[in-house]
């Protein structure tokens, strides 16, 4: 069977303000279907769960970073829209396939064990009090109103993978500004703009730590870099080391993901439970419910839309579609964690509901190395901010709040809320 005829669809402000609604339409009459993006990249999107969660784990579906810019241009009809990012940006292990991907993730691993996360429980506690504590302090001073993206839901993650990697604390509202611009679908010159200057950064960032190395985990990975005898790059090929790019590129895919991964689990979450006042209640009467709590907030309106590019390395065939060679394929996670054929009642947000297997962190060899973090800053948020703030409600109509335009990420623009 192919679809090569079908009409694409168009993943425009309208898709990216509603893709629930799409998605119901697309899972049920076009399961797997050609689509445009916002970008103007000729694509195709897989929406069934089955299919998604077969496609996550499919090596014919490549993720090798080196061939990302032919294939680009090879089905760009907005040429003028594209950004060549530097490679910085790509050498990095969600943008490999095998034995490139087992390496980097293997050497990056060491990081993100159960134990080493369950460390850091007690710090990210005391950073979410903190940011409680000052939110409290707008209260009793009058201030009724917050964004609460910008007074706690960035805050937190941010403070947090800076800490892991050692960011310096004065370069984190520069790090969002580039952040947000490099995963939106906005004008190709400031997206330019925002990548040169990241891509010094970093670089920059990187040679500080390999001249003066500190405890954590950036100067971890730098020194992988070195050779003990002469402190030169050593190559990718070798088995156990980085190359000097490698390790650039790695800060970067710690950094975006280790922060924007967790603030729209918060942001999304925290809209779920103010527009679910049940929902709400259930969890203020026990906030030990925050661990699943978490699974449903990430099954119901998870932080990732459509997962990151992968392409055909030989033709395929998915949910009966056949898809040739060096195709772009997008598996959107959000679209499969609402598969009624997986989770009855799906639009509705149950936060007692069996959650197992949702795919908002992937599935296979690319599930996100940092879930058990996200997990956990996740927890300890919706307990502070729940407990602290037990009668918080939005202040604005729900069909006000905007989303951002991102194929990739799935979060607001703001939040406002009253805390009391």
């Amino acid at each position: 069977m192919t679809a090569g005829a079908t009409v694409p669809i168009e993943l425009d402000h309208a898709f990216l303000q509603d893709p629930h609604a799409a998605y119901a339409l697309l899972r049920e009459e076009r399961p797997v279907t050609r689509a445009v993006t916002g970008l103007g990249l000729n694509v195709w999107v897989v929406t069934r769960y089955a299919d998604v969660r077969a496609a996550l784990n499919d090596p014919r579906l490549s993720k090798q970073g080196s061939r990302f810019g032919e294939i680009i241009q090879r089905h760009s009809v907005a040429p003028e829209r594209l950004v060549q990012f530097s490679e910085v940006f790509s050498e990095h292990m969600l943008n490999s396939d095998p034995p490139d991907h087992t390496r980097l993730r293997k050497l990056v691993g060491r990081a993100f064990t159960v134990r080493a996360i369950a460390r850091m429980r007690e710090r990210i506690t005391e950073i979410a009090t903190g940011l409680a504590d000052a939110m409290q302090a707008r209260l009793d001073a009058g201030e009724r109103e917050v964004d609460l993206l910008d007074a706690f839901a960035f805050l937190l993650p941010m403070t947090v993978i800076c800490e892991i990697l050692g960011v310096p604390e004065e370069r984190r509202d520069d790090f969002r500004r580039w952040s947000s611009t490099l995963l939106s679908q906005g004008e190709p010159d400031v997206r330019a703009t925002a990548s040169r200057e990241m891509g010094a950064f970093l670089s920059g960032l990187v040679e500080q730590k390999r001249a003066e190395p500190g405890e954590d985990m950036l100067s971890a990975i730098v020194a992988e870099t070195e050779s003990s005898a002469g402190g030169t790059s050593i190559g990718a090929a070798d088995e156990d080391r980085l190359s000097t790019t490698e390790a650039t590129s790695m800060a970067f895919l710690l950094l975006v993901a280790g922060h924007e991964t967790t603030v729209n689990l918060i942001g999304n979450g925290m809209r779920a439970l103010l527009t679910h006042p049940e929902q709400m209640a259930r969890l203020r009467e026990d906030l030990d419910l925050a661990p699943k709590a978490v699974e449903e907030f990430l099954r119901y309106d998870g932080p990732i839309n459509l997962a990151t590019l992968r392409f055909t390395a030989e033709p395929v065939t998915i949910g009966g579609v056949d898809i040739g060679e060096g195709e772009i394929v997008m598996i959107a996670l959000d679209s499969a964690n609402r598969d009624p054929e997986r989770y009855p009642d799906p639009d509705t947000l149950d936060l007692t509901r069996d959650t197992s297997n949702h795919v908002a962190f992937g599935y296979g060899i690319h599930h996100c190395v940092g879930a058990a973090l996200a997990r956990l800053e996740g927890e300890i948020e919706f307990r502070t901010l729940v407990g602290r703030f037990p009668h918080m409600s939005l202040a604005a109509e729900p069909q006000e709040l905007a989303w951002r335009e991102s194929t990739l990420i799935r979060g607001l623009l703001r939040l406002p809320v009253r805390l009391a």
